[in-house]
């Protein structure tokens, strides 16, 4: 990422809309922006081998499900570059006695997440990299999510919640599994 160019877009950008880049409140902005940039785009540093290699362990006696709920995150809409943010609940159904660790997947909700990107694909490409890396015999994703760009801008209606999701396998086969998935994890953006 290159932070001196982000800084001379943000000068640039604050004199467009008629602001001094120079008073005292913004003048270390563009330097603020730019280190902010490199925290919520990390993902763009790093490539799907970085989570390629997470440590798969054989479990005998794994459980039907494997779920994770109510994980928040933090991306930005590739649109308008507004942030939006919400939970994920992510569950799989182990095949071949092999499960990943628990904290890996909040890890893989970071890596598509921390990029200028849409909800709708963000559902998808975490299920995808999950499959990827894991190969289970189903997979459910969950996406609650409120968009700052209909919040504060557009539409502007604060409070509504955009819901995504992804299912699998077991999850698209079996009704009810996917039934007690969805019962496990309904409401979860009760306090967003």
């Amino acid at each position: 990422m290159d932070q001196q160019k982000i800084e001379k877009v943000v000068r640039d950008l604050l004199i467009a809309i008629g602001e001094n880049p120079h008073r005292e409140g913004l003048l270390e902005t563009p330097q603020r922006v730019a280190k902010m940039y490199q925290e919520v785009f990390s993902s763009l540093k790093r490539q799907p081998e970085d989570v390629a290699n997470y440590k798969v362990f054989h479990v005998s006696d794994v459980p039907e499900m494997v779920l994770v709920q109510h994980i928040p995150f933090y991306s930005m809409c590739e649109h308008h570059l507004l942030p939006f943010f919400g939970y994920a609940n992510v569950a799989y159904v182990p095949k071949d006695d092999q499960v990943i660790g628990l904290s890996k997947i909040p890890r893989l909700i970071d890596f598509v997440t921390k990029k200028p990107g849409m909800q709708e694909r963000v559902t998808t490409d975490l299920a995808a990299e999950l499959q990827r890396i894991l190969d289970p015999a189903g997979i459910a994703v969950t996406i609650s999510a409120r968009h700052l760009c209909m919040e504060m801008r557009g539409v502007n209606k604060a409070g509504q919640y955009t819901y995504t999701d992804k299912f699998t396998g077991r999850f698209k086969e079996d009704k009810d599994l996917k039934r007690e998935f969805l019962m496990q994890t309904r409401n979860n953006h009760a306090d967003l």
